[in-house]
């Protein structure tokens, strides 16, 4: 299962996309940020560098 981020958490500091080595993380219209699931490798890069853990499995 790809991991999703919990727009109720993200800061929206970007810290997800830059480790995201396939970028399948983008920033939506609200500043947030989101996951692509068809992209996601499930590597869990982006919920290791997190300081508010948003991104979840």
């Amino acid at each position: 299962m790809a991991y999703s981020i919990n727009k109720d958490e993200c800061l929206g500091c970007g810290t997800c996309e830059a480790e995201c080595p396939v970028s399948a993380i983008s920033v939506d219209e609200d500043g947030k940020y989101r996951i692509d699931p068809e992209l996601c490798i499930e590597c869990g890069a982006c919920a290791g560098v997190c300081p508010v853990d948003a991104p979840h499995a």
